[in-house]
């Protein structure tokens, strides 16, 4: 099974860039997507909506802002829009699809650059997010939670360690978070299982040249529980071609 995750930083900016025209090529069989940016009566079937795939929107309340997609080859047995928290869902962060033998999520977590507030909202939606974790386990399905994360783990994940200690998405707490879920919840980097190399990074900055010289941040995964990472085959994250300031991250699965 092939899954790919990608932030699209706006379906409609990447899809005027070649992102659907990729899809076909590459023949996944789920794509989730994060920061649609979009709300889904703008979007034209002809343009947005590839044929043989079950396609799923939860928009934000907000034009323009946020918005989570899942993309299946398969017909779920059903779709599960937020978490029960306004407050969250209002943004369309998170897009849950039962396929019977396999749950895959969108997930957007929350940037906390912007000012305070979004910091201490994304402190409180980690905390939130454990429940969820917790009810995807007590299923006893195999399950995937793919999306932009918005933290790195460790310096392999990040080119510059030190200077971004300071800053969301590389705070000592936010970190701590994820090491509890690999090292306590029993969830799995699936990445990390199948790539052990440094600098491979699925964000770069628009300013400086971050992208030419490869100055970026691994902030966009696929969490799984046990079961799911020992299917994990193969991880690929494609750069041939952008469509985002975040790369797709594919990952093929035995199933």
């Amino acid at each position: 099974m092939k899954i790919t995750s990608v932030n699209t930083n706006g379906i409609r900016a990447a899809q005027r860039k070649g992102f659907f025209e990729w899809i076909k090529q590459e023949n996944q069989d789920v794509i989730c997507i994060q920061e649609t940016k979009a709300q889904e009566h703008q979007l034209k079937p002809e343009l947005f909506k590839p044929e043989g795939y079950h396609c799923y929107f939860h928009d934000a309340v907000k034009k323009g802002y946020s918005g989570t997609a899942v993309y299946s080859k398969i017909k779920p047995q059903s779709v599960k829009m937020g978490i029960g928290w306004d407050e969250f869902d209002n943004e369309g962060r998170w897009l849950e699809v039962d396929l019977g033998y396999l749950i895959v999520v969108s997930l957007y977590l929350p940037s906390g650059s912007a000012k305070e507030i979004r910091q201490e909202f994304k402190y409180r939606s980690m905390d939130r997010l454990e429940q969820e974790f917790e009810r995807l386990k007590a299923t006893g399905k195999k399950f995937v939670i793919c999306g932009d994360w918005n933290i790195v783990h460790k310096e392999i994940d990040i080119k510059n360690w030190k200077a971004n200690q300071k800053n969301s998405g590389c705070l000592p707490q936010e970190r701590a978070w994820l090491t509890k879920l690999f090292d306590e919840c029993d969830l799995v980097d699936a990445y990390r299982e199948v790539e052990k190399e440094p600098h491979n990074y699925t964000w770069w900055s628009n300013r400086g040249n971050a992208r030419a010289n490869n100055v970026g941040w691994r902030i966009d995964y696929h969490i799984t529980n046990k079961a799911m990472a020992a299917k994990a085959i193969s991880a690929h994250v494609f750069k041939d071609e952008w469509y985002s300031d975040h790369a797709p991250l594919t990952m093929v699965y035995d199933m």
